[in-house]
């Protein structure tokens, strides 16, 4: 079942979900069960995502950008492997659906000729202050 992250749909093959032992609560049974999940994208081989929803997508995903390209996502929340899918899934479409807002643009702006006096006026009066601290000559 493709996943729809944003205005973007991902398809069943960019995804590859691995499921492992999950570390933490679960008594006998998270010896046995593997609960967690480490899903991959491939976002670099996608085709569904344009080249500056991918920078964006780089840069929002920090350490979980791969050399190769991929986005790992690793979900261990709960002691359900469905539920840790799901989650891992939705931690995705959000990621994704983040990369393709725009930043606005910021807009320099000039600072008020009074918050430049008074800035300057608190650094004189700190330099005064700061100059009487020196040593006193007898």
């Amino acid at each position: 079942m493709p996943l729809q992250a944003g205005p973007a749909t991902i398809e069943d093959w960019e995804i590859t979900e691995q499921f492992v032992r999950s570390s933490g609560p679960g008594g006998q049974n998270v010896n046995k069960v593997n609960t967690a999940v480490e899903l991959r994208f491939e976002a670099e081989r996608s085709p569904n995502l344009a080249a500056p929803v991918k920078t964006r997508l780089r840069r929002l995903a920090g350490r979980r950008w791969t050399d190769g390209g991929a986005v790992v996502i690793f979900a261990q929340e709960t002691r359900s492997q469905a539920r840790n899918r799901e989650i891992a899934r939705e931690r995705l479409a959000d990621l994704i659906a983040r990369a393709h807002e725009k930043p606005r643009r910021r807009i320099a702006t000039k600072p008020t000729r009074g918050s430049v006096r008074r800035r300057l006026d608190g650094k004189t009066r700190r330099g005064e202050v700061k100059k009487l601290r020196g040593s006193v000559d007898p």
